[in-house]
């Protein structure tokens, strides 16, 4: 018997979790002094040719834009992709004999946190010697990350429709 498999979908949607080598999304709305700047761009903090006043002084001289602005640009790029989202993650989980229910916070701007890793000590420190909960783990905790990374994805269209609807 054959077995054929259909996708519903041409170009399935691909989300990585965020890793080090990955660009951050920063959007920029500043205004001083009756002046405002406002961009949207990606930043990659890994990259050592990254330095966030080089280019805060680079796009308020490219833009003519007064040299306050420098302080306010590297500042505002600087607390988008340093800043911790603290979320909740909550694991209800049964894998053959083992029930774990746990909850605990999740930094998902920090881009070193690892859900396999951390399933893997959480076995550890526990004695869950089954080996297959820890993949069951990891595998929650990233199904969370992608249920928020999602919701604030749709939150920021929402609000983005909102302010061009005024």
């Amino acid at each position: 018997m054959k077995t054929t498999i259909s996708c519903f979908y041409r170009n399935p949607v691909k989300f990585r979790m965020p890793t080090a080598e990955n660009l951050v999304p920063i959007r920029l709305d500043i205004e001083i002094e009756g002046q405002r700047y406002k961009d949207a761009l990606t930043w990659n903090p890994s990259d050592p040719d990254s330095e966030v006043v080089v280019f805060a002084k680079r796009t308020a001289k490219d833009l003519k834009l007064p040299p306050v602005f420098v302080t306010q640009i590297a500042q505002s790029i600087q607390d988008m992709y340093s800043g911790e989202k603290i979320v909740p993650i909550k694991l209800d989980l049964r894998v053959n004999h083992t029930l774990v229910k746990d909850q605990f916070l999740w930094d998902s701007n920090n881009f070193e946190s690892d859900p396999k890793e951390f399933a893997r000590l959480f076995c550890k420190d526990t004695g869950i010697e089954d080996p297959e909960v820890g993949p069951a783990i990891a595998f929650a905790i990233r199904e969370q990350l992608n249920e928020i990374a999602i919701q604030s994805v749709v939150s920021a269209r929402e609000s983005r429709m909102s302010k061009k609807g005024r």
